[in-house]
């Protein structure tokens, strides 16, 4: 690694967040998806968040955003994050198959006034996409943080498409567009 890579990298990083911001579509996508969670909220129900890999570690991030803290202190927000129970993650992976590990999970806690939000960079998860129809069955409204290409989960669900198909700018989008929908909700609710 040199010095040149790693600025290669950081601009690479920029041009991805710099086609973001000029994009209006999804800047008014991000004010709807906080203003979503924040009708949710209102309404008595909870965020829940769901993703593979770096995105399950991005889903628990922003779901401890809401129930803990994000700008300010305030009250905790409803929030969770499907499969963090190891035990059921593999009972239900074991019994079911791993497609099944949110979609069954969402099925015992996920109500109408929830609102889902799953974060998948190809967009092509099984597991999210059963998931996502899960949440159509139980009438539970759904977005989803995906990549330039969107995959399988298309067709089910409101989607940001980070405009990148490398996973790391992919990423790196969604914990910006995580935070700035967190600030939005925690400022509108309690600021």
């Amino acid at each position: 690694m040199n010095i040149e890579l790693i600025k290669k990298e950081i601009f690479e990083s920029i041009d991805v967040k710099s086609a973001l911001v000029s994009d209006v579509t999804l800047l008014n996508m991000i004010i709807e998806i906080a203003s979503e969670c924040i009708k949710s909220l209102q309404n008595g129900g909870k965020i829940i968040f769901c993703g593979n890999g770096g995105s399950f570690a991005d889903a628990q991030h922003l779901s401890a955003e809401f129930t803990s803290r994000f700008l300010f202190n305030r009250p905790a927000l409803a929030s969770i994050t499907l499969g963090t129970n190891n035990s059921g993650l593999t009972a239900m992976a074991n019994d079911y198959g791993y497609e099944y590990i949110f979609s069954r999970e969402l099925e015992a806690v996920g109500q109408p006034r929830d609102l889902l939000i799953a974060i998948t960079t190809s967009g092509n998860s099984e597991n999210i996409v059963k998931c996502l129809n899960t949440a159509k069955n139980i009438g539970i409204n759904t977005f989803v943080l995906t990549g330039q290409s969107g995959g399988k989960v298309q067709p089910l669900a409101d989607c940001l498409h980070i405009p990148s198909d490398d996973t790391a700018r992919i990423q790196e989008c969604h914990i910006l567009v995580g935070h700035l929908i967190c600030g939005f909700v925690e400022k509108k609710i309690y600021g």
